[in-house]
């Protein structure tokens, strides 16, 4: 937990940081960042991003903090799917909920309903979190490339409960996969500075 803690430290500096801002020196790649951690320590992440939150809009940042379930649950329920999805996951369970809902929530659909709601154009970065508590309706890698295509310029940080080595994407650190996701790391374990300036 204290290396945790000391990249949770790190993170305002990263994202103050001008090639952050900017994009800078990223070789033409897209502006996309992860921040991983043991899904175990989701409530100390939580409270981190409550400070985070504060410290950065005191600073006058133009920026959205959007948690991922909260949009699931404000896209069904604008569209008078909320209640009955909640009764589907009680008789059919979540397997059969996520057959369901995959044409409603469609990671494209969700990207667009998230463009809609932050209008990126207009932010200096996005933070995104929530994704433990909306999967597997929501998978990290899919929801990225389907953010690709409406985020522009805007450089994005996904709070990850798993780990990203680089590569992959290992949801929780327990589920073996190979989902191939091409972002940065926003502060490495070994707390490396990977952005001056």
């Amino acid at each position: 937990m204290k290396t945790l803690q000391a990249r949770l430290d790190l993170i305002q500096e990263r994202i103050e940081c001008a090639k952050f801002l900017k994009n800078d020196g990223l070789g033409n790649e897209i502006g996309f960042w992860v921040f991983d951690y043991p899904a175990k320590y989701e409530l100390l992440v939580r409270g981190q991003l409550i400070h985070l939150t504060e410290r950065l809009t005191n600073r006058n940042y133009q920026f959205v903090h959007i948690n991922l379930f909260q949009i699931l649950v404000d896209m069904l329920t604008e569209r008078g799917l909320f209640d009955r999805a909640c009764t589907r996951e009680q008789q059919a369970g979540l397997a059969s909920l996520r057959k369901t809902l995959a044409g409603p929530l469609s990671q494209a659909k969700v990207a667009e309903y998230i463009a809609q709601k932050v209008q990126p154009e207009k932010l200096q970065f996005l933070l995104v979190s929530g994704l433990g508590n909306a999967w597997p309706l929501v998978r990290g890698h899919e929801l990225l490339s389907a953010l690709q295509d409406v985020m522009g310029h805007t450089p994005l940080v996904l709070f990850y409960p798993g780990e990203y080595s680089g590569r992959d994407l290992y949801p929780f650190g327990m589920i073996e996969s190979r989902n191939y996701y091409r972002a940065f790391k926003l502060v490495p374990e070994d707390g490396n500075k990977i952005l001056n300036g």
